[in-house]
């Protein structure tokens, strides 16, 4: 746990540290294993699922938390406005089992994961298995009036073919220090983001959501970057949801906060900013609760993100309180996905994930 902690802690630093620089020959390896599977889904020596409906990745090129679920409820929710069916798969970490299944509101973490319960919330169907390609023909087979796939991360799943890439950035923690796993916390070059057909960044709350053409060096030049903003709704009880109070109703001595989500700390700045000074534990990042976890002899309130409310439901405690998220972007991001979608295109299917000729929306 000492070595993870300090891992983290290196591969957030804007520059090289000791340990990162350790395992620079690790880095290396992982490097050019990546290089290698790249190249052979682009020469079609390993096989790429199509699928009749346009697809639609969010993903990122870093580990842990930057916001994709919340960007794919939003993208969801603005398809649907402008007259698409859309659908999304999702790995569903942290559940039991790799089999396909379609979620349903009421299912237990264990069994779909924590994601994509908040998915299924939008009122889209959901579905979840290990191959993205095969949870998309289930997806279908049981909706058939679908009509664009959305994909909860899977930026690197390149056995399913894809439309629209979108890569989102943590504005805060960017790129780390640029290094690939384990030396650093990217999956793959920075490089990679030349490739997509967008960038969104995660800014602060209340940020707005502009967009800018900007040059930065951690994201390797000047691109065309799409702001995201993570706006806090109204506290919900997670023992009784229809129970709704707003921040000043939880101020106060004995807080407790937890967070068991890919960036901890930036739920415990929101709270914060929100004028709660609470006492903060962190979990891993889909940390599977139980009733021990959450305890805590002594605390009025017990605050949580809305991905941990929903493993802690089956045990519920009226002084346990969620945080919904809602994603704000900027609309123009919404316009070109949909033009992309519907516009004049190439064959369906022929763009080669991770190609570098393609175009930014």
């Amino acid at each position: 746990m000492a070595l993870g902690a300090a891992l983290q802690r290196a591969w957030w630093q804007p520059r090289v540290t000791p340990l990162a620089a350790l395992l620079l020959p690790l880095s290396w390896l992982f490097a050019a294993v990546s290089a290698l599977r790249r190249i052979a889904y682009r020469a079609g020596w390993m096989h790429r699922t199509r699928v009749p409906v346009p697809v639609v990745i969010v993903g990122n090129i870093a580990v842990g938390g930057a916001g994709k679920t919340p960007l794919v409820c939003a993208l969801v929710l603005a398809l649907r406005e402008r007259g698409f069916h859309p659908g999304i798969v999702s790995r569903g970490h942290g559940r039991a089992d790799d089999a396909l299944r379609i979620v349903r509101i009421d299912d237990r973490p264990r069994d779909v994961g924590d994601e994509p319960l908040i998915l299924a919330a939008t009122g889209a169907p959901v579905c979840v298995g290990r191959r993205r390609g095969d949870a998309v023909r289930a997806l279908l087979a049981a909706h058939p009036d679908v009509d664009v796939i959305v994909s909860d991360d899977g930026l690197q799943h390149y056995a399913l073919d894809r439309d629209v890439e979108i890569a989102v950035v943590d504005g805060a923690r960017g790129v780390g220090n640029g290094l690939l796993l384990p030396a650093g916390p990217l999956r793959e070059p920075v490089s990679r983001l030349a490739s997509v057909d967008a960038v969104v960044e995660l800014r602060g709350s209340g940020t707005g959501s502009t967009r800018g053409t900007r040059g930065s060096a951690a994201l390797g030049g000047p691109l065309a970057v799409y702001a995201m903003s993570q706006e806090p709704q109204a506290w919900r009880n997670v023992a009784d949801p229809s129970i709704v109070v707003d921040s000043s109703r939880l101020r106060g001595p004995d807080i407790v906060a937890i967070a068991g989500i890919g960036d901890p700390q930036r739920f415990f700045d929101l709270l914060a900013r929100l004028g709660l000074d609470a006492r903060t534990r962190a979990f891993d990042d889909h940390h599977a609760y139980r009733r021990t976890d959450v305890r805590f002899p002594g605390a009025r309130a017990i605050l949580m993100t809305e991905k941990d409310a929903v493993k802690c439901r089956e045990f519920g405690d009226p002084r346990m309180w969620m945080l919904p998220i809602r994603a704000s972007v900027d609309p123009a991001l919404i316009d070109a996905i949909v033009e992309k979608l519907r516009g004049p295109q190439a064959p369906r299917n022929a763009r080669v994930p991770g190609d570098q000729g393609s175009a930014h929306l």
